[in-house]
């Protein structure tokens, strides 16, 4: 007892003096971003403003400007300039000079410009969700859940392991290097770039930024069309933030463009990493080719939500409409194919739609809405052609969710909750994304037919199952081929900020989030030096030293089986052969004692 006494008050004093210091705020100064040009005076657009009618086909990309308008009203917010490959060059470049001088920061530094972010971040929660409310249809709280929220655990996550998981790594040397020292070094790539979907135009934007940021990289961050007038205003939260902490100008960049922005970025940077869609994301790799650089794709999904009969039903069925109609409707990440065992299937369906009964769409500045409008044009019209064809097929809608007030220029930016039943796997809608607030709704007998429907699908981003029994739903997540899956919840995965995210066949590979997105950022060396220099030094063995010897051959023989032979007994013997083959003084042949 005499002996534990003075370790117990030490480990006592430890604890204490940490959570003093925890109550001691740190030293964050405070950053200043420039919002006149988007803040409103309490309406949902200023007066200046008017309604945009956006063009057909290619106009916007003929123009050279990126034209922006909110969905939800149609209210103009004005336009960006669609930068040519020549300007994307030049952008790249001035990111690469300023990467070599951030590569030599320090954690310190780097961690500093985390905490002005987190700061600025939770002093203006209204304004940043506000920001990507008007640019792209979704609610507040939309905006909090898959904005605020995931930036912040981000952050915090960094903050806590960053560094940890990019200082050298040592690893074992093995049997025939023992008297090495093997580890893993992480360097800065260079300039990475980024090309990034609409859906969450800040996280979309801080997520891969903080990454490559913390790692030593400079970013070029190419943002979505349909989410510029957001980005832009974004990307000066990160100017203030960098210019607080003495970081190198241009070391971060947000450009704007179309097709041809996109291309330039891919043919100049270091690495790609895209979030859009299957197609475009094919066109990525295969521009990325020309360079050879890695390349990291988040895709579609299709993500299944499996219910079995032993679930509370009231329940997992709010969890369900949530994950349908997550972002506004947008279905970002979001739960697309809903398989519910037979046994509770009408139940399950009537409490899911009396849910969707009381569920409100409208603009989301302008009254209390659950919902807000879909952000791409003509969207609602694709959507609609799914739910025709899954209609022609057999299915029934269950019920439609209602709308608010609607401006008569923004009904075809609105598309109603819509519960179906009666689906299979024929229709369309149970095999393209939707990306829209639809809820197909199937039944399944068994968990293998529920697993089985799951993979029947071209996508594998993540899943959800829910059951009475956490085994069992543990047992059905697992053989779902998907790189992300949540038992008896939805999306808790990517609050999980040291978890990695991404999917695989259509859904992309590559991995954001986690120790495996942060080392993505990295050049990945493996390092292996003496371990006891100048003591121990690497010698080439005399019998396979040029000339090699006669016996070089059996020499190299009993090395193999001394250092890696399965019997104890015949190693030894190895090992005196090697030991005979070392101190020969006229190497030739020996006989081995076999």
């Amino acid at each position: 007892m005499a002996f534990w006494w003075p370790l117990l008050v030490l480990a006592l004093a430890y604890a204490l003096c940490r959570f003093l210091l925890m109550l001691i705020p740190p030293n964050v100064p405070s950053i200043e971003v420039d919002t006149s040009d988007v803040v409103d005076d309490g309406g949902q657009a200023r007066d200046n403003s008017f309604i945009y009618i956006p063009p057909r086909g290619r106009t916007q990309q003929a123009d050279r400007k990126v034209q922006c308008y909110e969905p939800a009203t149609m209210k103009y917010l004005g336009y960006f300039p669609a930068l040519t490959t020549a300007e994307v060059e030049e952008r790249v470049a001035q990111a690469r000079k300023a990467q070599k001088i951030w590569a030599k920061s320090s954690f310190k530094q780097r961690r500093q410009f985390l905490r002005i972010l987190l700061k600025y971040i939770i002093d203006h929660q209204e304004l940043i969700c506000e920001i990507s409310s008007r640019d792209t249809g979704k609610t507040m709280v939309d905006a909090s859940l898959g904005e605020i929220m995931t930036t912040c655990e981000k952050i915090t996550w960094l903050l806590s392991e960053g560094e940890q998981w990019l200082k050298p790594e040592y690893r074992s040397s093995g049997r025939s290097m023992i008297h090495k020292r093997s580890k893993v070094e992480f360097y800065p790539l260079g300039v990475l770039g980024a090309i990034v979907s609409w859906n969450y135009p800040f996280h979309n934007i801080f997520n891969p930024m903080l990454a490559a940021v913390f790692s030593g990289n400079s970013i070029v961050i190419k943002v979505s069309e349909h989410a510029s007038w957001s980005g832009c205003f974004y990307f000066r939260i990160i100017q203030a933030a960098l210019t607080a902490v003495g970081a190198p100008e241009n070391l971060v960049d947000v450009i704007t463009g179309f097709a041809e922005t996109g291309e330039a970025l891919v043919s100049t940077v270091d690495k790609i990493i895209f979030v859009g869609s299957p197609g475009v994301g094919k066109m990525i790799m295969s521009k990325a080719s020309e360079t050879l650089i890695p390349v990291t794709l988040e895709l579609g999904g299709k993500d299944a939500f499996i219910v079995c009969e032993d679930v509370d039903v009231s329940h997992v069925a709010q969890v369900a409409v949530r994950a349908a109609l997550q972002s506004s409707g947008q279905n970002c990440a979001g739960a697309e194919r809903f398989y519910v065992h037979k046994d509770i299937y009408s139940s399950f369906v009537t409490q899911v739609s009396k849910i969707v009964k009381s569920v409100t769409a409208g603009p989301p500045l302008a009254g209390k809405y659950d919902m807000g409008a879909i952000c791409v044009q003509e969207h609602s019209e694709r959507l609609q052609n799914l739910l025709n064809d899954a209609l022609d097929k057999g299915a029934n809608i269950v019920i439609r969710g209602s709308f608010g007030n609607l401006g008569e220029d923004a009904v075809d930016q609105f598309f109603p909750p819509t519960v179906i039943e009666n689906v299979n796997h024929t229709m369309k809608l149970m095999q393209e994304e939707a990306f829209g607030p639809i809820i197909p709704i199937m039944k399944f007998s068994t968990d293998e037919e529920a697993v089985q429907l799951a993979n029947d699908s071209n996508y594998g981003l993540g899943c959800a199952v829910f059951s009475g029994s956490q085994k069992r739903a543990k047992q059905i997540a697992s053989q779902i081929h998907c790189g992300v899956a949540a038992v008896n919840d939805f999306a808790s995965n990517y609050m999980c900020q040291s978890l990695p995210f991404g999917g695989v066949k259509h859904s992309g590979f590559g991995r954001f989030a986690g120790v495996e997105g942060l080392r993505a950022c990295c050049l990945v060396k493996s390092v292996v030096e003496d371990r006891w220099w100048p003591f121990i030094k690497t010698k080439i063995p005399k019998p396979i030293q040029y000339p090699v010897a006669e016996n070089g051959f059996e020499f190299q023989e009993s090395l193999v089986e001394a250092l890696y032979g399965l019997n104890i007994w015949d190693r030894l013997r190895a090992l005196v052969n090697v030991l005979k083959f070392l101190s020969d003084q006229h190497p030739s042949g020996i006989k081995r004692s076999d």
